[in-house]
């Protein structure tokens, strides 16, 4: 059997009876079409049943792929397990939508000798790095300055025309530490976000966790020690911004000499997880040990506690970084954006007993 031909623009043209430049118009929603021309070539296309331009001949004519690709630069299973991340990708994942964009989910780049990194190879509009380094080894960062490829960051420092969006977490984080001082706290320990994407959870020391964490809000959010004038007795990394981690790391905090009467972690999920690990060892929030959060998010699974946390709107966020995108599509140089935080005192912070 005779496969049957697919129509084509031409074909369209000659059913509509008007020139193949007037269809190519009509699909690309750019130039003075009349109503009724637009509609004589919707109802040719509708008879011929045809699907619209091929998506290789359109990247082709344009030099556009259609496609944003987003670094992730934790495990997949870790990064979805965050809301705020899915808050994020949400906002972001569908304004790039409606400006008929994909994304394409791509693994950070290591740096490694030999490495076939995704960054490298695949066709792209723009990309969008969910977690910039602070310093000067991101092998991203290398890859997108040689590829020439216009970028969108989060939270880091930004190459020469690339668009960023940034949070104040360190005077947020400051915030919430003078908040637990004021209680009358004085053995404050933290537990911070992951310093890469392969840690483990552990105890450091102040100097350390600045050695070797390379995500700007880490250092941003230990920083606020220094500006609300406080030390922290313990420091402990974890692995990922989970429950679990977070329950880990706590028990680790909590079994240090200096023995914290309050926490401070750099998400609402290890705060969640400390207020776990203070039930496994018989210590009730907040009389025993009070907790502070960061992000904002819901924790049915504590209730009636409620995290004192800094509230940030992740869909905001993704809406932010996908009019970044646009704007660096179309040639523009768009400025910083910078969104709000809502200290958010919740019942998980008191005075320390007796």
């Amino acid at each position: 059997m005779a496969r049957t031909r697919r129509p084509t623009m031409a074909d369209v043209a000659a059913r509509a009876g008007v020139s193949l430049s007037t269809v190519s118009l009509t699909y690309s929603g750019a130039g003075p079409l009349t109503a009724e021309t637009r509609a004589k070539v919707e109802r040719a296309a509708a008879e011929l049943d045809y699907a619209g331009p091929s998506p290789h001949a359109r990247a082709l004519r344009s030099g556009r792929t259609g496609v944003v690709g987003v670094v992730i630069h934790e495990r997949l299973q870790l990064s979805f397990r965050d809301p705020l991340m899915l808050r994020i990708m949400d906002g972001l994942v569908g304004d790039l939508g409606q400006m008929g964009l994909g994304v394409l989910l791509i693994p950070t780049p290591t740096g490694e000798p030999g490495e076939r990194s995704l960054l490298d190879t695949a066709a792209m509009d723009a990309v969008v790095l969910l977690r910039v380094r602070d310093h000067d080894d991101e092998p991203a960062l290398d890859i997108l300055r040689r590829r020439g490829l216009p970028t969108a960051v989060v939270e880091g420092e930004p190459p020469a025309g690339a668009g960023v969006v940034l949070i104040d977490d360190r005077t947020a984080t400051a915030e919430l530490i003078r908040h637990l001082r004021d209680l009358g706290h004085e053995r404050i320990g933290t537990i911070t976000l992951p310093a890469g994407v392969d840690g483990t959870t552990r105890e450091l020391t102040l100097d350390e966790a600045f050695a070797q964490t390379a995500w700007t809000p880490v250092h941003h959010r230990l920083r606020a020690f220094e500006d609300a004038g406080v030390a922290p007795c313990v420091v402990v990394e974890a692995r990922a911004s989970t429950v679990g981690e977070g329950l880990a790391a706590a028990q680790i905090a909590l079994g240090h000499e200096a023995r914290p009467t309050a926490l401070v972690c750099q998400s609402d999920l290890l705060a969640g997880g400390a207020v776990l690990a203070a039930r496994e060892r018989g210590l009730e929030v907040p009389a025993d040990l009070s907790v502070t959060g960061f992000d904002g998010l819901d924790l049915p699974w504590i209730a009636p506690l409620e995290i004192t946390t800094q509230l940030q709107d992740g869909e905001a966020k993704g809406h932010a970084l996908a009019a970044l995108v646009k704007a660096l599509l179309a040639g523009e140089t768009p400025e910083p954006v910078t969104l709000p935080l809502t200290f958010r005192p919740g019942t998980s912070t008191a005075p320390p007993r007796g």
